[in-house]
């Protein structure tokens, strides 16, 4: 079974170190990687590499003109290939830039069974001293030639944050110019992932004087352990004291099902409130609708207030439609996410995922069922109350909750033209 690992992130330095690091330390590894620069020229380049340099470089044609198409047709049986000649312990799989690990993950693990692969890690590397100002860059891709194809849309900052609070594992670069506020950032805006060090120095694979890399060691006996694909003599990462966390993370395992759910606006794992180092964490929970045109009226205001923030929230004049709040670099994203559970009738929660059913039970409510406002706010200097008074103001008044929802339903659309209706 050949051990897949995904390095992705737009901080190309970092992730090229991670990716070098890993070849150095792990025995028998090669890297991936489609270099879609080249896009606009019609192919996609890719290269396999290993400790010592590039094995095999080649030309992928564009699909329906898309960059990122090509290197989804081509990554899997390039995958199989490297598992079929059996030579392969890890293959990882270095996305560029702009490349999201969600779709690419979501690849790899949707493989038919058998095809002896299994993906085993998801990494973003990340440079600490970088985290704001990738944050704060509303940029299209394309103006900074990052996008993967003629339609790309996305902006630097929305990338960035997508990759970053993606992946369980963060791989930090060594950085002389982090501070303790980058680092609060960092881990405010992403407090389940671990962070491990991707490392400096010798990349010869032994690291510390002439000691062998941590998957060719054996127990005092001399006996082999299994790895992570239950390969004799291959280390196993959770039972080795002595291993790289790095080399570890990229077999830790990785279970695309949750990652997906985590990040889905009905049952994200948001981050809790926090205050460190000058950087702050907002939860902003109501159980009361927003007013259309009010909360429109501020979403400027809102979205400048914080370098990011995520939710769900709840429209009065749409009163059974869960709606998705993702702002990054000054610009908001907003999009209908499905209707909130409360408003299905019980024979279509079975349906639905368990996950999905315990998100809305923590939020039920006697009257409203899920339906809230959950918004956090991330940032540097945030302004706490300026932030929760301009949020209060966008909520319906007494009058116009009393009013009940035939009454709300009757408030000028004011979201029509973000959501495209």
């Amino acid at each position: 079974m050949l051990s897949v690992a995904i390095v992705g992130g737009l901080h190309a330095d970092a992730r090229r170190a991670a990716v070098d690091r890993l070849l150095a330390e792990v025995p028998g590894s090669v890297a991936l990687h489609h270099d879609l620069a080249t896009a606009v020229q019609g192919t996609v380049v890719r290269t396999v590499r290993d400790r010592t340099g590039i094995v095999s470089a080649g030309e992928a044609p564009l699909v329906n003109d898309c960059a990122c198409c090509a290197l989804r047709e081509d990554l899997v049986p390039e995958l199989e290939r490297l598992a079929a000649d059996g030579l392969t312990r890890l293959a990882v799989v270095e996305l560029w830039d702009s490349v999201e690990p969600k779709a690419m993950a979501e690849v790899v693990a949707s493989v038919v069974p058998g095809a002896d692969l299994r993906l085993t890690g998801v990494i973003t590397a990340v440079d600490p001293a970088l985290v704001l100002p990738y944050l704060g860059n509303g940029d299209d891709l394309a103006e900074a030639g990052l996008a993967a194809a003629a339609t790309d849309q996305r902006t630097v900052a929305d990338t960035f944050a997508r990759q970053l609070e993606y992946a369980p594992v963060l791989a930090l670069a060594t950085s002389e110019d982090a501070d303790d506020e980058d680092r609060a950032l960092l881990a405010q805006l992403h407090p389940t992932a671990r962070q491990v060090p991707i490392g400096d120095g010798d990349l010869s694979g032994r690291g510390d004087g002439d000691r062998e890399s941590w998957f060719e060691r054996r127990p005092a006996d001399g006996q082999g352990l299994a790895g992570p694909a239950g390969s004799a003599g291959l280390a196993s990462a959770d039972s080795e004291p002595g291993r790289s966390p790095l080399a570890e993370a990229a077999f830790g395992g990785f279970d695309v099902e949750a990652a997906a759910a985590a990040q889905h606006p009905a049952c994200a794992l948001l981050p809790a409130e926090a205050d460190e180092c000058g950087v702050s964490t907002l939860v902003w929970h109501r159980r009361r609708p927003f007013h259309p045109e009010r909360l429109y009226a501020a979403l400027e205001d809102l979205c400048c207030a914080a370098a990011r923030s995520r939710g769900r929230f709840w429209l009065a004049d749409r009163p059974d439609t869960l709606l998705h709040w993702d702002a990054a670099g000054g610009a908001l994203c907003v999009e209908n996410a499905g209707p909130w559970l409360a408003s299905l009738p019980d024979a279509a929660w079975e349906l639905v995922p368990p996950v999905r059913r315990a998100a809305a039970a923590l939020d039920w409510h006697p009257e409203h069922g899920d339906c809230c406002q959950h918004l956090v706010f991330t940032s540097p200097g945030l302004d706490r109350h300026g932030l929760e008074l301009l949020l209060e103001s966008c909520l319906l008044t007494d009058a116009e909750y009393a009013a009940g929802r035939t009454a709300w339903k009757q408030l000028p659309p004011a979201f029509d033209s973000l959501l495209e209706v």
